[in-house]
């Protein structure tokens, strides 16, 4: 009998199957994090407020939460690789949906593109989390999800690049200010231009995501786990909340992604404002901005790796207060001191958030058995933070000035209470072993 490694048992070698599932972790990284500039983006090229750009979150994180549940019944019923065509193809088609978005020249049908496009990451992320999980040997089963997560990371860089370099910097120059003096035909016309400034990064990579549906479709998958067995939908639901420390992972894991979503998305106006108060135009500032942003998803990665490493000294959940403590406390800094100061409080933020979103979806689902399936998919919900949240937080930043101080720092008060909830959760599973 062969040798089993990690990607591979009984001599069947899994590792064409892990490279292209692993691709598609880098791709939804791609997706989220091209996406959080375009809130400021959005606001500019239509002459709205920042809540109203907000919306692109809503859209972009309520689909998450829509589909995830049906996605996993979808696998159940069907196979992971299924699950993951269906993923890419919704992921493609919003994509494609920027085109006839931008010629409706009207902001809500990108919303409704940004939709279709995370039913898409939904499904993508639920099937392919378990997927990979099931390729090699059940003892090497997390060495290959962290091997896999670790590019999503490097995706999220390259949308953050693209973002900056083929969208913010290529943007009229024209300030908020100044576009709202503009005539409706001037108007119209810079509207028009950004638009197709904005749209054709997305439709790139619909091809690219089209192509790699293709590819899965015609390379041989394994059918991985138990997908054939009957759904007992409303009595795993009502099994999996009564675990106290799953239903209130579920809960941690809503908090959680509110205060990544804005640490990430608002940094552009945080950045933004100190750096205009310093004399730099706008889109200059926009841009600094986002490479400071690109600094903290390096911070990401970077503590990541080191997180994963005190693991091996560390309880999960006592690892997760500490983190949250340690946000929370940069928090204040991002609140409380203005100026460039702050934004470096905002960067460091990133470190401490990195091993947060897994170290609670580990301890949620720990000791879950087949039932784990389901529970993922309820901590894929849980994504609803990021649709929920930061809507709240732009409609204090257009406040202006809230207490005597800029509304963009007192803003920060949401991921602060964020992170406190997250706090308190792993102080509750501190003695949980995970």
């Amino acid at each position: 009998m062969k040798k089993d490694s990690i990607l591979s048992i009984n001599g069947v070698s899994y590792l064409i199957p892990f490279i292209l599932i692993t691709s598609c972790f880098a791709l939804w990284g791609f997706a989220n994090d091209i996406t959080n500039p375009m809130v400021k983006a959005f606001s500019k090229i239509f002459r709205m407020s920042v809540a109203e750009g907000a919306l692109v979150q809503v859209a972009f994180y309520g689909g998450y939460f829509a589909m995830a549940f049906p996605a996993a019944m979808f696998i159940r019923r069907y196979s992971y690789k299924a699950g993951v065509m269906l993923g890419l193809g919704l992921y493609a088609a919003g994509a494609f949906l920027f085109f006839p978005a931008k010629m409706t020249g009207d902001y809500y049908p990108f919303l409704i593109a940004y939709f279709i496009l995370t039913c898409g990451l939904s499904v993508l992320e639920t099937s392919c989390n378990p997927y990979i999980l099931s390729m090699g040997p059940e003892e090497s089963a997390t060495r290959r999800l962290n091997l896999a997560q670790s590019f999503n990371p490097m995706g999220s860089l390259l949308g953050m690049y693209v973002a900056m370099n083929f969208i913010q910097n290529r943007l009229d120059p024209l300030d908020t200010a100044e576009r709202a003096t503009l005539s409706p035909e001037q108007f119209e016309a810079i509207k028009d231009y950004d638009l197709n400034v904005l749209i054709t990064p997305y439709l790139i990579i619909g091809l690219v995501i089209l192509v790699m549906l293709l590819v899965i479709r015609c390379v041989p998958m394994p059918k991985n786990g138990d997908e054939s067995k009957e759904i007992h939908f409303l009595s795993t639901l009502k099994r999996i909340f009564s675990i106290r420390h799953y239903r209130e992972g579920v809960v941690a894991q809503f908090f959680y992604v509110g205060a990544q979503i804005m640490c990430w998305t608002f940094i552009i106006q945080y950045g933004t404002r100190v750096f205009v108060g310093q004399g730099m135009a706008e889109q200059a500032a926009e841009v600094l901005s986002q490479k400071y942003n690109i600094v903290a998803m390096v911070f990401f990665c970077c503590s990541r790796f080191i997180c994963t490493f005190l693991l091996r000294y560390l309880n999960p959940g006592r690892l997760l207060m500490i983190l949250a403590c340690a946000a929370g406390i940069l928090t204040l800094g991002v609140i409380f001191i203005d100026g460039v100061g702050g934004l470096y409080c905002l960067v460091g933020v990133s470190a401490a958030m990195s091993l947060m979103f897994p170290t609670i979806y580990g301890i949620a689902l720990e000791g879950m058995g087949e039932d784990a399936k389901f529970g993922a998919a309820g901590l894929i919900m849980a994504i609803l933070g990021g649709s929920v949240l930061p809507p709240l937080q732009a409609a204090i930043i257009d406040m202006g000035i809230v207490l005597g101080m800029p509304s963009v720092n007192v803003s920060f008060v949401l991921p602060l209470i964020c992170f406190i909830v997250v706090m308190i959760y792993g102080k509750r599973t501190a003695y949980l072993k995970a």
